[in-house]
């Protein structure tokens, strides 16, 4: 029996999300995005297309570091304006019955009882559909938004991570008992006292001392994804995650990324196969392969190149307008993204000129970019997953919402022909969908023991 993908789509609550200028183009309906109704319909065209997550990224901040200021983003709409990615969730699971969530939450900036909170209640509203993307930011302009002199340093917001989740953790999965929830009418007893226990922390970065406002949600311990991608992130990701998001366009990188990824959960006690891979696909897909190259020109007209560099300079934090259009960039150690600096500057594939830059990522920045007729796309999807070991993709969309449609009406009843892709949900939460091992976490992962 062959392997099946995972599905996801890879999106934003914001206009200009990877394709940087591709928003102008007269059939993208992604300037709807502050109406319900956008998401609404969103949310179904996944679900009939039987995705098993819209996966919402998220910034604080705006990128600012392109020419010294924010002028090139607002401009082009790159990633600005930029909504709250979980307030539109209640409306999107009311008009689904199996779609899960993963929505982005920047631990360094969440006051831990409240986002505890926030995480538990998205997964009762959601029947246990919620998955939370871990991140830590990399956005100066965030930390100055946010109260700080500048962005903490990148294995230091790594510790506060650690911390960070130790502390969820003891929230959400030892704040109740199984069985503290009575619901006595008779008796008026809502839950035992004697099963519900105070939380007290006191750490490095963190004080608190509280009972877990909310009863146990359907998965306790929300899906955990994460992007970390440098060694250090490897580490927390290979302690925590669930589910870990890569970029990349060479099989054999990301290969060489997911078996160290797994040798890593291997050495803290995991399972590798406890940890999905999902690698970031723009796929452009025609009846042909004529059809396809046609979109994709005219997608190309109406990229932003200058955009796409004001979104490229901000990841890396180096202002990329300081460089002839055809001089390579050189590495600059900083506290942004150092996995996209060394990508671009020391991955032997030839240096990466700002030109190189607005040519190559204007569709889909740092994701793979598959362009062809059905077949061709299911041959190149299925050889990914067959040389990486990754588990599926995190799809992201172009012109919103045909590129989805495109992806579900084509790509989706061919994958199911040949048994790479499921013909019906499987019942459960998002964490029985996704792995099957049921809705919370158990041992060895550090949420199913801690406090025992």
């Amino acid at each position: 029996m062959k392997k099946q993908m995972i599905l996801s789509a890879l999106d934003m609550s914001c206009v200009g999300f990877l394709a940087q200028g591709v928003w102008t183009h007269p059939a993208d309906r992604s300037t709807e995005l502050n109406t319900l109704d956008y998401w609404i319909e969103y949310a179904r065209l996944l679900e009939r297309g039987l995705f098993d997550m819209l996966f919402i990224a998220d910034n604080i901040g705006v990128y600012d570091v392109y020419g010294g200021s924010a002028a090139a983003s607002v401009k082009g709409g790159v990633q600005i304006p930029m909504n709250d990615p979980s307030v539109v969730i209640g409306a999107m699971a009311a008009a689904t019955k199996h779609l899960g969530f993963g929505i982005t939450g920047n631990l360094v900036y969440e006051p831990p009882y409240l986002f505890a909170r926030r995480m538990s209640t998205l997964d009762h509203m959601t029947g246990g559909r919620i998955g939370w993307n871990i991140v830590t930011g990399i956005l100066q302009s965030g930390a100055r938004a946010m109260g700080r002199q500048a962005l903490v340093p990148h294995d230091e917001r790594y510790d506060i991570a650690d911390e960070f989740m130790e502390l969820m953790y003891k929230l959400w999965e030892t704040s109740w008992e199984e069985g503290a929830v009575l619901v006595d009418r008779e008796h008026g007893r809502y839950a035992d006292p004697d099963k519900v226990h105070v939380i007290r922390h006191e750490g490095k970065y963190y004080r608190l001392e509280a009972v877990h406002p909310c009863i146990p949600s359907p998965q306790r311990t929300p899906f955990l994804l994460q992007a970390g991608s440098s060694g250090r992130g490897k580490e927390f990701a290979a302690a925590n995650a669930e589910c870990v998001f890569v970029n990349g366009v060479s099989k054999s990188v990301v290969a060489g990324n997911v078996a160290d990824l797994r040798r890593r959960a291997a050495e803290v006690g995991r399972s590798p196969t406890d940890i999905k891979v999902l690698a970031g696909a723009t796929i452009i897909v025609g009846r042909t392969e004529a059809e396809a190259r046609e979109k994709l020109e005219e997608y190309r007209r109406y990229a932003d190149p200058e955009a796409v560099l004001a979104h490229a300079a901000g990841g890396l934090g180096v202002d990329l307008s300081k460089y002839p259009l055809d001089e390579p960039i050189r590495y600059e150690e900083n506290d942004a993204n150092r996995t996209a600096m060394a990508m671009l500057t020391r991955n032997g594939e030839g240096g990466y000129t700002p030109r190189k830059i607005a040519e190559e990522m204007a569709l889909s920045a740092r994701n793979l970019l598959i362009v062809g007729s059905v077949e061709q796309v299911v041959d190149e999807l299925a050889d990914w997953m067959e040389k990486t070991g990754i588990a599926g993709f995190n799809v992201a969309r172009l012109i919103m919402p045909d590129s989805l449609k495109d992806f579900i009406d084509l790509v989706i009843p061919a994958l199911q022909e040949c048994g790479l892709y499921k013909t019906e949900y499987r019942e459960g939460t998002l964490r029985d969908k996704l792995t099957g091992n049921g809705p919370r976490l158990s041992a060895p992962h550090p949420a199913a023991t801690i406090g025992r």
